[in-house]
């Protein structure tokens, strides 16, 4: 399986923060906000990354991200012109899955405790689905018998709080599906009507993060502070860190102990960085 972060599109809610730059490229308390959907994708075990922005944004992605090597991983990046749909971002990378499974998560969607392994997906599709208070303001799943019945995007009146988050998994077959999808009424390809192909041929699962996983988009300003402030809780409570991807390619053994120490030699001395050298 390869996986797709789609970083481009406008922030316009996070205007004027994002005037100058790429929403995904923000702070999140330590971190760019793009570290913590490439480290998820690593956490599930995928290596091989395709990167999805604006033009005037892959230099500065580049000198952050490089080629991915010095993680154990492969980067590589594509183009969005405009933004139209977080399905077209299929399409973009089309030539990059060839004829591999893909694994799709939006640049600006935090998860935490997830416990998913590739290994686990056979075919199909497969998404996340979160407990949330507001639901009218998502995409959101309903359940008959504890299966997916039916996906609605922001119902005035919802059936269930279940949204559906970020990150999608899907088989080959998406390819060829979402190349017949029409655009919506705002002129968008959009995601849901990929799931709810895979949904009409009964063939997507939705897995229910538990108590204990997190899902924060930080696509607002309330949501991007609320963000950094989790993330600084939990990494100051427990000694950790969250969405570093030096640590989970030490972790999934993407990379050896003597690799990362020799990268650490020429990083600052900082609470970030002293904090991987740690786990040496």
């Amino acid at each position: 399986m390869k996986g797709i972060v789609l970083a481009g599109g406008l922030g316009t809610r996070l205007h004027p923060l994002t005037i100058s730059i790429s929403k995904q490229l923000l702070p999140l308390f330590d971190k760019p906000m793009i570290y913590y959907p490439i480290s998820t994708l690593m956490l599930m075990g995928i290596r091989e990354i395709l990167c999805i922005c604006k033009k005037e944004d892959i230099k500065i992605f580049k000198k952050i991200l490089k080629n991915g090597k010095q993680w154990g991983i492969s980067i590589s990046f594509e183009v969005q012109s405009k933004p139209s749909g977080i399905a077209e971002s299929l399409i973009i990378g089309k030539n990059f899955v060839k004829k591999d499974s893909v694994a799709l998560i939006l640049g600006d969607n935090i998860f935490y405790g997830i416990d998913y392994n590739i290994k686990n997906f056979v075919k199909g599709a497969s998404i996340f689905a979160y407990k949330v208070q507001e639901p009218q303001r998502y995409g959101v799943i309903e359940l008959k018998n504890s299966l997916p019945y039916k996906i609605i995007e922001k119902p005035k009146k919802p059936k269930s709080n279940l949204a559906v988050t970020g990150l999608y998994l899907y088989d080959n077959s998406v390819l060829r599906i979402v190349k017949n999808i029409k655009p919506s009424k705002r002129n968008e390809l959009e995601i849901t009507d990929v799931n709810n192909e895979y949904l009409k041929h009964k063939k997507l699962k939705v897995n229910i993060l538990k108590q204990g996983n997190m899902w924060l988009d930080a696509g607002s300003f309330n949501s991007l502070l609320q963000a950094s402030h989790f993330i600084q809780t939990i990494q100051e409570r427990q000694n950790i860190q969250i969405g570093s991807p030096e640590g989970v390619a030490l972790e999934k053994r993407f990379i050896t102990p003597t690799k990362l120490k020799r990268y650490l030699k020429t990083s600052p001395n900082n609470e970030y960085y002293n904090y991987l050298r740690r786990l040496l």
